[in-house]
C-alpha cells in the first residue's frame, strides 16, 4: 500500500470522490504544510498557519496508478486557480501535491507538463515534499456522505462529483 497527499480546494470534495475509488483502502482529510504543530480547522481557516486543506489516501498501486490519481486530482479542482478554489479563497485552499517518494515527484512534475498544454492559464499546483500530516477533526471524516443536503455539499460538491463519476466510472467502486 502506498500513501498519496493532496490539496484541491476544501478537503470535503476531494475526500467525497477518492472515497469512491477502487483500489482505495483509506482516506482522511487534514491538514500539511504549515509551520504549527497540532492545528485546528479555526487556525487553517484563519490562513495564518501555512498549511494546506488536503487529504491523504492509502492505495494499492496494483489496481489504481499514482498517475490515475493525479488525473483525478485534476479533474475535481482547478489546478490554475492560486490559492484558490471557486469562493473558497486562501493559501489553504491551495492546488498542491505533498509527495511522499521521489518518484511521486518526478511522476507529478512530468504529469503537469503533460498537461499543462490543455490548460488555458497556467498551472499552479504546488509540488511539495510531505511533511506531518495532521488529522483533520473527526467532524470533517467522510463529511459529503455523512451530510449531503448540506447547502455546500448539494451546491458545490455534488455536482463535482457527478462530473468526476461521468469521466472515471469504470474505476470506481459500485
Amino acid at each position: 500500500m502506498l500513501v498519496a497527499t493532496f490539496g484541491g480546494g476544501c478537503f470535503w470534495c476531494i475526500d467525497a470522490a477518492f472515497r469512491r475509488v477502487k483500489g482505495v483502502s483509506h482516506v482522511e482529510s487534514g491538514y500539511m504544510g504549515g509551520h504549527i504543530d497540532n492545528p485546528t480547522y479555526r487556525a487553517v481557516c484563519s490562513g495564518l498557519t501555512g498549511h494546506a486543506e488536503v487529504v491523504q489516501i492509502t492505495f494499492d498501486e496494483r489496481i489504481v496508478s499514482f498517475e490515475t490519481l493525479l488525473e483525478m486530482l485534476f479533474v475535481l479542482h482547478d489546478p490554475t486557480q492560486l490559492n484558490r478554489q471557486g469562493n473558497d479563497v486562501g493559501t489553504q485552499y491551495r492546488s498542491v501535491v505533498f509527495y511522499h517518494s521521489n518518484e511521486q515527484k518526478s511522476q507529478t512534475l512530468q504529469f503537469i507538463e503533460r498537461v499543462a498544454p490543455h490548460f488555458s492559464e497556467r498551472i499552479v499546483t504546488e509540488v511539495s515534499e510531505a511533511g506531518v500530516f495532521y488529522s483533520a477533526e473527526t467532524y470533517h471524516q467522510d463529511y459529503y456522505n455523512l451530510n449531503p443536503e448540506q447547502g455546500y455539499c448539494s451546491v458545490l460538491i455534488a455536482p463535482k462529483l457527478a462530473k468526476f463519476s461521468r469521466h472515471f466510472a469504470e474505476l470506481l467502486n459500485d
